[in-house]
């Protein structure tokens, strides 16, 4: 229960459907703030409150179990790892993979619990065969389905998500207020919980970081000089410090960030086209509905609230390598791409590398 309006109402509908439910809130810092930065965060203390009434307002046990040790190695240094290495991690799908669906469902085990509940928007579906399946939920504007694309058949057994079916977050504040819930008007946290601020760029900076040096273009030739790679983003336009206009006079962006030379790459819009994404670290969601190592076609997402692609999926020499249909745009080593069939969430991977549409 992260002190939410969908965690409290996962919790209740638990509960109505007859199971034994107890609330746990995961305190995931060492020195949480007294109170939210506006919405942004899921764990501060005011939240564990937030959490504390929902439970009461239930009639379920209600503790605090402290996650925080294992946060910071699994998610936090991993973050400051990944960016330090060039690449664009998500902090959401590392924490659901090693926190919630693993720290966390590992202890519910062996306590005796059967399964973690969440306030995720995603269902789950069983086939004939009993094999469970991760699915789109039926609202669209608030599918969460991508976030959970890490979970393996064995957490999605021991999974549940009651908000699946709920056709709008709209509705599940009103069923909020109707059962009494303080939190039911309560914003929606965004952005990454433990920058709390929101400066991403600065949080990095303190902990790694910046040093001078080159931006370059697709060439290699040195136009200008920033002030710490880590502060660019792929596909950033503005704040380039590029002395040599184009011949064109068409805009640069950012297209590749190498932290080992310190260097910035940039060049056209039209060379943030990549034709094929691959990573050699993925995972099914169950049971893979055909055999990968021959070509399938799929749709592949790449951003929490992207809209999915049609793509051509395959593993290939250890990896799984996407090629979309269309060229996706602004990717970066790092990020995760999830595949769907249909509604189903078949799988994903940590990208690794990427090709470009528009040879140099």
């Amino acid at each position: 229960m992260s002190g939410g309006v969908d965690s409290a109402v996962a919790a209740a509908r638990a509960v109505d459907a007859g199971h034994d439910v107890v609330g746990v809130h995961l305190a995931l810092s060492r020195m949480p703030g007294t109170l939210r930065t506006g919405s942004r965060g899921c764990c501060t203390i005011e939240d564990s409150m937030d959490a504390q009434r929902a439970a009461n307002l239930i009639g379920i046990p209600y503790y605090v179990w402290d996650f925080s040790e294992r946060f910071k190695a699994d998610v936090v240094d991993d973050f400051i790892a990944e960016y330090s290495a060039g690449r664009t991690p998500n902090p959401c799908m590392r924490c659901n993979e090693r926190i919630k669906f693993a720290a966390l469902l590992e202890k519910a085990l062996a306590l005796g619990f059967d399964a973690v509940v969440t306030g995720h928007y995603a269902s789950i579906v069983t086939d004939a065969d009993g094999n469970h399946e991760l699915h789109r939920a039926a609202a669209w504007a608030k599918d969460q389905s991508y976030v959970l694309g890490v979970l393996t058949a064995e957490q999605l057994a021991h999974a549940m998500f009651p908000l699946g079916a709920t056709p709008s977050k709209a509705e599940v504040r009103a069923e909020a207020a109707a059962r009494g819930f303080t939190v039911a008007s309560k914003p929606d946290s965004h952005d990454i919980c433990f920058i709390p601020d929101g400066d991403t760029r600065g949080w990095l900076a303190d902990r790694v970081g910046a040093e001078r040096g080159d931006i370059l273009d697709r060439s290699g030739a040195a136009i200008g000089k920033h002030e710490g790679a880590l502060a660019f983003t792929i596909g950033q336009r503005k704040g380039l410090n590029v002395g040599f206009p184009t011949d064109d006079g068409q805009p640069r962006f950012v297209l590749e960030i190498r932290p080992k030379d310190n260097t910035v790459v940039v060049g056209p819009r039209e060379a943030l086209d990549i034709a094929e994404i691959a990573g050699s670290k993925f995972s099914w969601a169950g049971v893979p509905p055909v055999d990968a190592s021959e070509p399938f076609e799929c749709e592949v997402q790449i951003r929490a609230h992207a809209d999915p692609v049609p793509a051509v999926c395959v593993l290939r020499d250890g990896e799984l390598v996407i090629t979309p249909r269309e060229p996706l745009n602004g990717v970066s080593p790092g990020q995760t791409a999830v595949v769907y069939v249909g509604t189903r969430v078949l799988g994903q991977c940590t990208i690794d590398r990427t090709l470009s549409a528009v040879p140099v």
